[in-house]
């Protein structure tokens, strides 16, 4: 598998995009941002970014001659030795990319991966990140065999290189089956333990990852979460009870979701996003401070599609209100204003207006509207819990002991 720093050394890196129809400079610049995040989070330092725009990405080199003879040139003089790609690499780009700038080539997805790795913990989460590892290399062994010389097909013409490469796939495929048998064991096992939480109401915290979820569980069920502030900070699932007046309930924190999250990872996470798609309530969390926030509230949706959780009851919670800001319009600026030019208070009226889901705007770390979203979530699960045991014998307190 890839390792990005395996020396404890700070490597150089350079991320590249491209922009066309789909995503304008802008947008790609907030990607670039985010693939930043995503490297620093991987123990890499960006130091460049390289743009083209380009319509279709270059079957060979995924960016054009020219651009890729700057990034050369750029590489050599400052002793870069990581190249990152913000979109997904076919085996041959990353061999033709590698054979021109002599440096480590990553995409998008390797490095997702590789930090899932330095992240996993748990022999849980151990197993599902070498599982996806395994099904990210499979298709790219062919290309991964630099060192050997492959021949021409037919009697008396293939070389040793080729019979290594079927070997080594030979192998990888038995450890991907071993591995999704371990899995399998441990779905099992995990499906056993939520069975016997009891008829608790079931509430999980869900959104894109670095929104504060682990803040959120920390405040709500008072306990010690890992909460960082870097990508993919929470890879296992935490399962607290929880006790909000005197009406208990189960509240997990998952792991955060992202743009272009590798399908083979969304696959190997399958037990841990279970835990989801039993829920009865979601608490989706968005940071409101992000510029992109709306996007990342359409992957997370994207997402719970996927795996199967949807339709269930959310509550949309916007973090960070505290951090929030807008640019003000100059008075003779005829553009049309962007969400960029809203106060806060005309956002909160256009999303209370927009959203068929109740949502609330609070600050976890600055602890404000805490206790108003206590109360929403009391309300939510007590009238999920009399719903579903309508004669159970909770002593429902009034609003003044929610605590």
């Amino acid at each position: 598998m890839t390792n990005i720093n395996s020396e404890n050394t700070i490597d150089k890196a350079v991320l590249v995009g491209i922009i066309n129809s789909n995503q304008d400079e802008q947008l790609v610049n907030d990607y670039l941002e985010e693939l930043a995040f995503l490297a620093e989070t991987a123990g890499v330092d960006p130091i460049k970014r390289f743009t083209q725009k380009i319509e279709f990405p270059n079957p060979r080199t995924f960016v054009g001659t020219g651009k890729l003879e700057e990034i050369k040139t750029y590489i050599t003089v400052h002793e870069v030795t990581v190249v990152i790609f913000d979109d997904e690499l076919s085996p041959s780009q990353i061999r033709n990319i590698e054979n021109e700038l002599g440096c480590r080539i990553l995409d998008r997805t390797n490095l997702i991966l590789d930090i899932f790795a330095q992240r996993a913990k748990t022999a849980h989460a151990k197993t599902q990140v070498e599982l996806a590892q395994y099904q990210y290399l499979l298709p790219r062994l062919t290309k991964m065999w630099t060192h050997l010389e492959r021949q021409q097909g037919g009697i008396g013409m293939r070389g040793p290189g080729e019979t290594e490469i079927e070997t080594d796939r030979r192998i990888i495929r038995e450890k991907i089956s071993k591995l999704k048998e371990r899995l399998d064991h441990i779905d099992r096992q995990m499906a056993t333990q939520r069975k016997n939480r009891g008829q608790m109401i079931r509430v999980s915290l869900v959104g894109y990852t670095n929104v504060g979820k682990s803040t959120i569980m920390n405040l709500i069920s008072k306990s010690e979460v890992f909460a960082e502030n870097k990508l993919f900070a929470t890879l296992d699932t935490t399962v607290r009870k929880v006790v909000v007046g005197n009406l208990p309930f189960l509240l997990s924190d998952t792991v955060g979701f992202i743009r272009k999250l590798p399908h083979s990872l969304v696959e190997s996470f399958k037990s841990t996003l279970d835990e989801v798609r039993e829920s009865d309530i979601l608490l989706h969390i968005v940071d409101i401070s992000h510029p992109n926030f709306e996007e990342q509230i359409n992957v997370v949706n994207e997402t719970l599609q996927e795996i199967g959780a949807k339709d269930k009851p959310v509550i949309i919670v916007f973090n960070k209100i505290d951090a929030y800001t807008y640019i003000a319009k100059d008075e003779d600026d005829l553009t049309p204003r962007s969400i960029k030019n809203w106060t806060l208070d005309e956002l909160k009226k256009s999303w209370i207006a927009k959203t068929n889901y109740p949502c609330i705007f609070i600050s976890a770390l600055e602890k404000e509207n805490i206790e108003s979203f206590r109360r929403m979530l009391y309300d939510k699960v007590k009238e999920m819990h009399i719903g579903r045991y309508p004669y159970d014998n909770f002593l429902y307190p009034d609003e003044n002991a929610i605590s």
